[in-house]
């Protein structure tokens, strides 16, 4: 999906923080938002998320104007097209890995549903088999990270949002998600990452300087 940004401006508590800003990002690319702390990097990824409204400007996704979407519109577009990693990973941390990929569970609450055989496929692709039973709190920071983005890769998300991912873990983990991120990216998804890591940047295919 085509996401699109333009001339967007954001201002919070009276301080500007977006001024104009303009970006592309196209499908099967992916895209860094980078700049110097502050420059609103963040805001750009939320603002393209639906996550925040704009003050002026246009965001569209395969070239419709979402701008003033209502809330359950945004709603529809969260639930059927994106997926989100931020920096708190956007997990359940009491449930179940298995659930937080799937988010579905039966009325009883004790078993996880939906295609299960789809659910052990995306734990394997990112070395998360065998877990799908632990409690999504015993996980490392990397690891939390790559079931964020089983969640992602399990809903087929046309467009992956993703805030510093790498802040926080080592180099072998850093490693590991950027290439699933890049992976996700090579099989048709828009992949959109606000950050400073500069390995994380390298691997992007496209760089866009906030508030240049």
């Amino acid at each position: 999906m085509l996401i699109e940004g333009q001339d967007l401006s954001v201002a919070i508590g009276g301080r500007p923080v977006l001024e104009g800003e303009t970006i592309s990002c196209e499908p099967g690319m992916m895209t860094a938002l980078v700049g110097p702390s502050g420059c609103g990097k963040t805001t750009l990824l939320h603002c393209l998320g639906l996550l925040l409204p704009v003050d002026q400007g246009r965001i569209l996704n395969g070239g419709k104007d979402v701008t003033k979407y209502s809330t359950e519109a945004r709603r529809r577009f969260w639930r059927d097209h994106a997926a989100f990693i931020l920096q708190d990973y956007g997990i359940m941390e009491e449930e179940s890995v298995a659930f937080n990929v799937t988010m579905g569970v039966s009325l009883l609450g004790k078993r996880v549903t939906g295609n299960q055989e789809r659910l052990m496929e995306v734990l394997e692709q990112t070395g998360l088999q065998g877990r799908e039973k632990e409690m999504a709190s015993h996980l490392s920071g990397g690891e939390k990270q790559r079931l964020a983005l089983a969640r992602a890769i399990y809903k087929d998300a046309s467009v992956l949002f993703i805030d510093e991912p790498t802040a926080s873990l080592d180099a072998a983990n850093r490693r590991k998600v950027i290439e699933l991120f890049s992976d996700f990216a090579m099989r048709g998804s828009t992949v959109i990452v606000a950050t400073h890591d500069s390995e994380m940047i390298n691997a992007c295919d496209v760089l866009h300087e906030v508030g240049s």
